[in-house]
């Protein structure tokens, strides 16, 4: 296949591009900087040269957005929001325009789009979506991406949960202070994790791909959601550490001003269920934590 992933320069992006690449893919990556001979010069906003390699490809990934570890003062608020809609309406324009447009486009969301929920399960069909700014960035997002309805392009919003992964994303971090002796719970540590291997991530992808009759929002993330103070848990005791210093939610406010991020990062339950995933006969590798936690520590 003929793979374009845009804003493909980070952890999920650069995961993607090596899975792709080992199955005799070709991946060709939109960002602002290109490097290399597979990367093109785009700035996620205005139509440029870009868009005749869109002609005659397969797929469409489009990752590109502002991170959210950042504080949300009004400039990375708007940043945030800007960077996520004019990257998919650019998209859009440059599709519009091509006679052999992609056969489907994946283009990203957040599995944050539902609300804090501790005990209710979020599936796509009865997910609660809620009213906040990180659910409202979600909700434009995903609007501005189904605002238009082409017959040629499947269209899949990956509303994706938290990645682990070896070279990216939280699981670095949450090992080294988990060494460092501060793996307790965050805030009470009943908020609930929904998380997904990057491996499992990587194959999520690729079955949307392969299987046509899947479009539409859909949850990625693995079956088994762990709360905040089992994963913190089960952490120490595999990386034979004891000690794991709670962290109330004053100290994590305090620390979040310093490490210039938001406790929502933390502290919100994302109790999310990959109901459409499991329904199309997907297999997790790794469905839950202690199997993910073991090959994520023997790598």
């Amino acid at each position: 296949m003929k793979i374009i992933i845009a804003g493909g320069t980070g952890f999920l992006g650069e995961n993607l591009e090596k899975y792709f690449t080992e199955k005799g893919d070709q991946v060709y990556i939109l960002t602002r900087k290109p490097k290399r001979s597979n990367e093109i010069y785009w700035n996620a906003k205005d139509i440029g040269d870009w868009k005749n390699v869109l002609e005659n490809t397969n797929v469409l990934i489009n990752l590109t957005g502002k991170s959210v570890d950042c504080r949300y003062h009004d400039k990375n608020k708007r940043e945030i929001y800007t960077s996520r809609i004019e990257s998919t309406h650019v998209l859009q324009k440059a599709l519009d325009q091509c006679l052999n447009p992609p056969r489907i486009w994946l283009n990203a969301s957040s599995a944050t789009i539902y609300v804090h929920s501790e005990t209710q399960v979020n599936t796509e069909e009865n997910g609660i979506i809620g009213d906040d700014f990180s659910m409202n960035i979600c909700k434009s997002w995903e609007k501005e991406f189904f605002a238009i309805n082409n017959e040629k392009i499947r269209k899949v919003a990956l509303r994706t949960s938290i990645v682990l992964g070896h070279n990216g994303g939280a699981f670095p971090k949450l090992k080294t202070i988990t060494r460092l002796g501060l793996g307790g719970k965050q805030g009470r540590g009943n908020q609930m994790v929904s998380w997904i291997h990057i491996d499992d991530f990587c194959k999520a992808v690729d079955w949307i791909i392969q299987n046509e009759e899947i479009l539409g929002p859909i949850n990625i993330t693995s079956p088994e959601p762990i709360s905040n103070e089992t994963m913190m848990r089960t952490l120490r005791k595999k990386l034979k550490n004891p000690l794991g210093l709670n962290a109330p939610v004053w100290q994590l406010e305090i620390a979040s001003i310093f490490l210039k991020t938001e406790t929502e990062l933390l502290l919100k339950s994302r109790n999310v269920y990959p109901e459409n995933l499991i329904k199309s006969g997907f297999q997790f590798a790794f469905p839950n934590f202690d199997l993910a936690l073991a090959q994520l520590l023997k790598s």
